[in-house]
């Protein structure tokens, strides 16, 4: 019976470290966790806020505009004029097979993001400014433009900023 017991525990240690996080993917993935939280400060809405505008309240949407991303590395359309003031949702539909992104920011935010994307290309993440779609989905951003000026967006999936799938929008 002693014996019984003894192998019992012992065979279940290994997976008692694998439940407690002690392994190296967990390691791995913990530091991708925080290298991903250090690149992100200057991504989120935070950040943004005074800056190119501030998440919006999807009750005070005053429209709709649909964006289409593609795998031309293209978004259409690709200039979008909006007025200050305005709260808008971008409709935002992947025609392509592979994933995109529609990501809200300075083009210095962007390509930095876009650099840690190259890094991590797994890496997931959901920010008020962006918004990731497989092939296929539909989803969308509700943001506030408080200020004139220009912004830009960007697919930061690895490679795709590069082959030029950005555009701007322009706050008047």
């Amino acid at each position: 019976m002693n014996k019984s017991l003894s192998i019992l525990i012992l065979s279940a240690l290994p997976a008692l470290g694998w439940a407690s996080g002690d392994h190296a993917g967990s390691r791995d993935m913990h530091s991708d966790k925080t290298q991903m939280s250090d690149a992100m400060k200057g991504m989120p809405h935070e950040e943004h806020d005074g800056a190119i505008g501030k998440p919006g309240d999807p009750a005070r949407v005053s429209r709709t505009i649909e964006v289409r991303m593609g795998d031309d590395m293209r978004f259409i359309p690709s200039l979008i004029n909006v007025k200050a003031g305005e709260t808008v949702r971008f409709s935002v539909r992947n025609i392509g097979r592979t994933t995109h992104e529609m990501v809200i920011g300075s083009m210095a935010e962007l390509k930095e993001h876009a650099a840690m994307m190259g890094k991590m290309p797994k890496m997931k993440h959901a920010e008020p400014n962006m918004v990731s779609l497989d092939a296929g989905q539909r989803g969308g951003i509700v943001w506030q433009f408080d200020k004139t000026g220009t912004v830009d967006f960007a697919c930061l999936v690895p490679g795709h900023l590069e082959a030029g799938m950005a555009g701007k929008i322009s706050v008047n």
